[in-house]
C-alpha cells in the first residue's frame, strides 16, 4: 500500500505544487495593487491553503523518512493515507478559492460564484462521489 499512497501523492503533488509557484508570484505584479479589498483577502486564503496543501501531500515523504526502519510500516501507511485525504481537500480549497479569484478580477458578473459552485460539484463527483460509489459497488464483503 505505501508504493501505491507514493504514486497517489506525486500526481496531487505535482498539481498543488505547481499552483503554489504561481500563488506566490501573483503578489508581484503591478496589477495586485489594483485588487479590491475582498480580492486580497481571497489571494492571502488561497496563499495559505495551497501552503497547507503542499505541507499534507509532502508529509508522507517525511513521515517515511523518519520511521523507515521502525518496523511501523502499516501505522505509517495509514497516517500517510489521513495526511493524503487532507492534502486533497485542502487542494480542493486552494482550486476553488483560486477559480473564484481569478474569475472574479477576469469579470465582474453575478455569475461566477454559480460556476464556482458547478466546478466544485465537478471536483465532488470526480473526487469523491465516484470513487466512494465505486467502492460501494463494487467492493465484496
Amino acid at each position: 500500500m505505501w508504493g501505491e499512497i507514493t504514486q497517489e501523492i506525486r500526481i496531487a503533488q505535482t498539481g498543488v505544487q505547481i499552483l503554489f509557484g504561481f500563488l506566490l508570484t501573483v503578489v508581484f505584479t503591478p496589477r495586485y495593487a489594483d485588487l479590491r479589498d475582498t480580492d486580497q483577502v481571497i489571494y492571502i486564503v488561497t496563499v495559505v491553503l495551497g501552503a497547507c496543501a503542499t505541507g499534507a501531500l509532502i508529509g508522507p515523504v517525511s513521515l517515511h523518512r523518519l520511521v523507515s526502519g521502525r518496523r511501523v510500516k502499516a501505522q505509517a501507511v495509514r497516517w500517510a493515507s489521513r495526511l493524503t485525504f487532507v492534502g486533497l481537500l485542502l487542494l480542493l480549497a486552494t482550486m476553488t478559492s483560486s477559480l473564484l479569484l481569478v474569475l472574479r478580477v477576469a469579470t465582474d458578473d453575478d455569475y461566477v460564484p454559480w460556476l464556482v459552485g458547478g466546478v466544485v460539484m465537478w471536483y465532488g463527483l470526480c473526487w469523491f462521489a465516484l470513487p466512494l460509489w465505486t467502492r460501494w459497488r463494487h467492493t465484496t464483503e
